[in-house]
């Protein structure tokens, strides 16, 4: 049975549960929240008017940015520093000062007083910053030049996408006979930012290709930007399985099929709420599929398609949208670490993944297969 037997797609994300009662062949799902009444839950996925402003908050220091410091009347004092990795400079007769947090304003007030201390009479102290490096993005996938950006002015989306060189083409790259022209390109309509562990709800085809400047909203410290490649077909087994993984896609690929490809489920999944995401992350469409009754062959299996997410969670959900959440931020997460873990290597640092402050995203190794699979 085709997915979208499952659930009628509007233009918004629309969710629904699969009924209870077993198909005939040839017949229609009624789809039902939890066996009651028909439900489906439309969703308002649009960028949020404040994140195509600049934000207000002035800058504030942290470990690595570089400032000029200089007493004010005398000659020959200007001095190059750097906040150290406790968040603290020194300068002078210093032992140091803490400016993790502070204005340049709040800094320079710290730095007098303190030298207020141990000289009389305390010079006036002139603070200016040379270069910020404390706040950066992540700017990985399918760039000209990928990597890790200090973020020290205003700056959009579309501004950081031509900082790194902006999106790779087979015209960019077609000296470079190592890689194939699928593997070149970018695959906008799955190409997303996470903030704080969110993904955004960015349509980055509608801003790139289209130009919609409605989705060229403002970057925040620590977001992650990652624009993955057009590759071989695949489906995305997450959650509840025995190794979450993507499974290369053939033509007669069922949900059965993509969990068994992952390994299979684990003892405490709640396999009665599995969810498909299909579509362009700015309007996903997901279904939940009773995967109980289908493995009991009580309900027919469900024929899945390229790019397909399937989600086996470990616990029911009672509330659609939080489930939609869930499952999107999860696979984002995932796929941030790993291309995290990829640029790293490939650029040979030996220091580990570097997981932005706040993203709430944390590295969890894979479990291992179950006795007696490879």
């Amino acid at each position: 049975m085709n997915l979208n037997n499952y659930c009628t797609y509007g233009l918004c994300l629309g969710i629904a549960l699969l009924a209870g009662c077993a198909s005939q062949p040839g017949s229609t799902r009624t789809l039902t929240a939890f066996g009651d009444s028909d439900t489906r839950v439309i969703l308002t996925n649009r960028v949020q008017p404040e994140w195509l402003r600049p934000s207000t908050n002035p800058f504030t220091l942290g470990p690595g940015d570089k400032l000029d410091l200089e007493l004010i009347g005398e000659t020959n004092s200007l001095t190059p520093t750097v906040v150290c990795p406790d968040g603290k400079i020194y300068f002078n007769v210093l032992d140091g000062a803490d400016v993790w947090g502070l204005t340049l304003s709040q800094a320079k007030s710290l730095i007098e007083q303190k030298l207020a201390e141990q000289i009389r009479n305390g010079p006036k102290v002139s603070v200016s910053l040379r270069a910020a490096q404390s706040k950066r993005i992540w700017l990985l996938g399918r760039l000209q030049s990928p990597g890790v950006y200090p973020l020290n002015r205003p700056t959009t989306l579309l501004e950081a996408i031509a900082a790194a060189g902006g999106t790779t083409t087979f015209i960019t790259q077609r000296d470079n006979a190592s890689t194939t022209m699928s593997e070149e390109l970018a695959d906008l309509k799955h190409s997303f930012v996470v903030r704080r562990g969110t993904m955004l709800p960015v349509d980055f085809d509608r801003l790139i290709n289209h130009g919609d400047l409605s989705q060229n909203i403002y970057l925040e410290p620590d977001d992650f930007i990652y624009l993955p490649p057009v590759v071989a077909p695949q489906v995305y087994v997450i959650g509840a399985v025995g190794q979450p993984r993507a499974v290369g896609f053939t033509e007669d690929l069922t949900l059965a099929g993509a969990i068994a490809g992952a390994y299979g489920t684990v003892e405490d999944a709640y396999v009665s709420h599995v969810a498909i995401v299909r579509g362009s992350f700015a309007q996903p469409e997901i279904a939940v599929v009773d995967f109980a009754k289908v493995r009991r062959g009580k309900a027919p299996d469900v024929k899945l398609q390229p790019g397909d997410i399937v989600h086996v969670p470990f616990s029911p959900y009672r509330y659609l949208t939080k489930y939609a959440e869930t499952i999107m931020n999860t696979f984002a997460a995932s796929v941030a670490i790993n291309a995290g873990s990829r640029f790293f290597l490939e650029e040979g640092e030996t220091g580990g993944v570097f997981i932005p402050v706040g993203s709430r995203i944390s590295i969890q190794p894979p479990p291992p297969p179950p006795v007696g699979q490879p």
